[in-house]
């Protein structure tokens, strides 16, 4: 993916997110209090090029227009245009001449417009940037970064290229541009994949890096540019997009390939040239099929035109020519080609009502031969807006949420407590085959028959004990915050959707975390952020003025049981043994087969003095945990998915 002007990219022997900041900065000669002086950033921009993308020179008019006309069957209907003026018929040249014309202007006018669409790529480039040079920060445009600057990046700003991170304070990334993902990413600095390659690791899931056309939804960073223009993510999306490269085996290296590989390569090149210009080995395979048939046809008006001269003896007269040229145009079907465009300029009108931009007719064909969609679930097929629909307490029962559609509002909805789901039968019962759940979960085999009166009218259920120290650990442990306002008459939510559907459970029983802190004197003294590599979040938290502290743990069921000992709380507590795991495991298998995510809740005392200036060290913390429950979250699909996927469905796509 090289540029015109003979720029290169940086090379490095493994990808810089699998190496540490301090190699990547001493690979590219740079630092990172200081940055690049003047000579290096020079040096740098003659080197590696302007940090931009490349068009194809920017949308040429005549470039397109040359694409309409060079095809096959253009290029057939053009000489039957000839020959039947040659013969003063007319009439038939002048139909083939309106079917070239509107064929060429119909496709011009809808492939032109779509190239100035697909131009406004290159606004997605951030105007300007915050750069360390001679330890000293300025605001240059995007476009004089280099790899080896040292970028500065908060809130609201745009990457300006791809980024090595050096540090971060509550990074987070939106990079649903690149991955399609509608949750920004949290960055981590200090994330170790040196274990991993640029393979096994999606664009995603690099936590170290920022990159470009990505906007910072939270907090800041710095970090150093590793690549720039067309060899950033951003970058390569652009050059899949001109559909530029050469096939295998047409080098003309005699180092690479041997001896013999220069003229293999000529013969090579010049077979794709052959084919590309006779429309042959490029295009979709109607437009391959298409060509075959023109020079077929082309072949057959021939073959009659020699059979008309042969049956005259090839006694070739004026009337005779005149017949055998009417007779090879008419097999000729100089209505097809604007059949074929008309069509599909429908279909681009239909998918432009749908805002997308189709950059060229051809690639309706490939949408239309489409047998399989892979698309991410949360945040795309649904709303990425949670609630907590079950939350399962040992030896408790299962409390289920139903009637809420307002993932902020904890005051919508029923609230019912039944026994456990009995695993031996209602995992074949309630098991789903792994799809979307397009109706909300509240349905009657969703609901206890055990409910007692007073929760099926609306009621709370009481809170006991078990419930109650489930409700105080999904409040505390948790950074979001819901609020009522009073002139919007609406309830708003700040914060992660998971975490907001936690906060939102603890508020219906009156126990969120405002009211913790304000009513009840909850402290916290230390927090341990979610970590992805361990996929749990704990805090510290002291009630009121005595001398104890609890550790308040939430996340992944499988990464939470194994540090409990212990569950269920008073009476109900039990040792953790082998089959307590595999009761948890199977309720939490039970929940996620109805299309919940789950996670597990976990406590414990803490009798030792911390000091919350330097708290003691997560290891000593996460450990011999009390598992309290598991909570089910639900995030409801979009309004438009259930009908787009019944209708894909129907067209016989998976």
């Amino acid at each position: 993916m090289g540029s015109s002007k003979g720029y290169k990219s940086p090379e490095y022997t493994t990808h810089p997110f699998t190496s540490s900041s301090k190699d990547v900065l001493d690979h590219l000669k740079t630092d990172d209090q200081t940055g690049l002086d003047r000579a290096q950033a020079q040096e740098a921009q003659r080197t590696y090029g302007p940090n931009k993308l490349e068009g194809e020179g920017g949308v040429q008019w005549y470039r397109v227009l040359l694409k309409q006309v060079s095809n096959a069957m253009i290029l057939v209907l053009v000489l039957a245009m000839a020959l039947s003026y040659g013969v003063t018929d007319y009439i038939e040249g002048g139909v083939i001449t309106a079917v070239i014309g509107l064929n060429v202007v119909i496709g011009f006018y809808q492939e032109f417009q779509a190239e100035k669409k697909m131009d406004s790529l290159r606004a997605l480039s951030s105007p300007s940037a915050a750069v360390i040079r001679e330890g000293h920060v300025e605001t240059i445009p995007s476009g004089e970064v280099v790899p080896g600057d040292i970028v500065m990046i908060k809130t609201g700003d745009t990457v300006p290229a791809d980024l090595r991170l050096i540090d971060g304070m509550n990074l987070e990334c939106d990079e649903k541009i690149l991955t399609g993902e509608a949750m920004p990413v949290a960055k981590d600095v200090n994330f170790d994949f040196s274990n991993t390659n640029e393979l096994e690791t999606g664009v995603g899931d690099r936590l170290n890096m920022a990159y470009s056309s990505s906007t910072v939804t939270q907090g800041r960073g710095k970090g150093v540019v590793v690549f720039t223009g067309m060899y950033t993510e951003i970058g390569r999306i652009a050059a899949s997009m001109q559909g530029k490269g050469r096939k295998a085996n047409r080098s003309l290296s005699r180092k690479k390939h041997g001896p013999m590989q220069p003229a293999k390569g000529i013969l090579l090149r010049i077979w794709d040239g052959l084919g590309e210009f006779l429309g042959l080995t490029v295009g979709t395979p109607l437009q391959r099929k298409l060509s075959k048939l023109a020079y077929v046809l082309f072949g057959c008006a021939i073959l009659l035109a020699i059979i008309v001269f042969g049956v005259n003896r090839f006694n070739v007269t004026n009337e005779v020519a005149i017949y055998a040229i009417s007779t090879g145009i008419a097999i000729i079907p100089e209505s097809l080609i604007a059949v074929l465009t008309i069509t599909m300029v429908v279909g681009m009108t239909q998918m432009r009502k749908r805002r997308v931009v189709i950059r060229q007719l051809s690639a309706l064909e490939a949408l239309g031969g489409v047998t399989n969609i892979c698309s991410d679930k949360t945040g795309t097929l649904t709303q990425g807006q949670m609630i907590t629909r079950k939350a399962w307490l040992p030896d408790v029962g299962m409390y289920t949420v139903s009637d809420a559609e307002d993932a902020a509002d904890p005051t919508k909805g029923n609230v019912t407590l039944g026994p456990s789901p009995q695993l031996s039968n209602t995992a074949s019962e309630e098991k789903g085959n792994g799809s979307i759940a397009f109706s909300e979960p509240h349905t009657k085999k969703d609901l206890p028959a055990e409910a007692s009166p007073a929760t099926s009218n609306g009621q709370l259920p009481p809170v006991t004990p078990e419930l109650q120290a489930f409700l105080q650990s999904t409040a505390l442990c948790n950074l979001a915050a819901i609020r009522h306002d009073q002139q919007k008459n609406e309830w708003q939510a700040i914060g992660d959707p998971t975490e907001i559907a936690l906060q939102v459970f603890a508020h219906r029983f009156g126990l969120g975390k405002k009211t913790l802190v304000e009513e009840h004197a909850w402290t916290q003294l230390a927090e341990y952020p979610f970590d992805s590599s361990i996929k749990r979040m704990s805090v510290i938290y002291q009630e009121g003025t005595g001398d104890e502290a609890r550790i308040l743990t939430k996340g992944a069921v499988e990464r939470v049981i194994e540090l409990c000992t212990t569950m269920g709380t008073g009476s109900n507590q039990r040792t953790v043994t082998s089959a307590v795991k595999e009761e948890v495991l199977a309720q939490m298998n039970l929940l996620a087969e109805q299309g919940l995510r789950v996670m597990a809740i976990a406590q414990r005392q803490y009798t030792s003095s911390i000091d919350i200036h330097a708290p003691p060290p997560r290891e000593e913390i996460e450990k011999d945990l009390t598992l309290l429950g598991l909570a089910g979250l639900y995030d409801p699909p979009r309004l438009e998915t259930r009908s787009a996927v019944r209708e894909c469905t129907t067209a016989g796509i998976k």
